[in-house]
């Protein structure tokens, strides 16, 4: 099958089978979405969605996670993994965005990525979710999927960010992030995929070489 015909034939069964999908990290304000964003790096967002309940509500404001101390986030954050350099990114990036820019939150990935502990993955949740900007969202579940599915040859994110903005139609961009994480966690599980479960089998290459 020909990769344009493969990539539309998987969208549209993703469509089907997973029509409602949304941000799985917990959040009320565009800042808590950055920082929970920041937090999940190497971590669940189940164990995030935990830890911020707590912390949002001990930081209300921007201006309280610019003024809390480093070694009381670090405490606060610890469950997440990496603690320490993100508890020092938080309360960084909470300055720069009082400092730099009147606490709004900039929509422009370049602004963006320039933030302590922001990179395009991050940067792309935000402009995503926030700002409904079509962005693509590279996560260990679309890097894997995208790879099995033959969308790409990469292993580098950002080089699979770019290689599914040339494939994908525009209005995929952000859906098909939570659409492969939504089936990364019920079928196409890593290290042992549920294959004869899934609905995409025919369309992978790594079940169907011919395909």
């Amino acid at each position: 099958m020909r990769k344009n015909l493969r990539v539309k034939e998987v969208l549209k069964k993703l469509d089907e089978h997973y029509p409602e999908t949304g941000c799985y990290l917990n959040y009320t304000r565009d800042y808590e979405l950055l920082f929970a964003t920041i937090l999940a790096a190497q971590c669940t967002d189940d164990r995030v969605n935990i830890v911020t309940n707590s912390l949002f509500k001990k930081y209300p404001t921007l201006e309280d996670f610019a003024s809390a101390s480093v070694a009381e986030m670090e405490e606060d954050v610890r469950p997440t993994g990496f603690y320490r350099n993100k508890a020092k990114n938080i309360i960084s990036s909470a300055n720069i965005l009082l400092i730099e820019h009147n606490g709004i939150m900039p929509a422009s990935i370049e602004y963006l990525t320039k933030l302590p502990g922001v990179g395009r993955k991050t940067a792309n949740v935000v402009l995503a979710h926030i700002f409904d900007i079509p962005s693509v969202i590279v996560d260990t579940h679309v890097k894997r999927i995208s790879y099995k599915l033959g969308f790409t040859k990469n292993t580098d994110p950002e080089k699979i960010e770019y290689d599914l903005m040339k494939i994908l139609p525009k209005d995929h961009w952000i859906r098909y992030n939570t659409q492969i994480i939504a089936h990364g966690r019920e079928i196409c599980k890593a290290p042992i995929p549920k294959c004869v479960k899934c609905f995409l089998e025919e369309y992978c290459p790594k079940v169907n070489p011919n395909n």
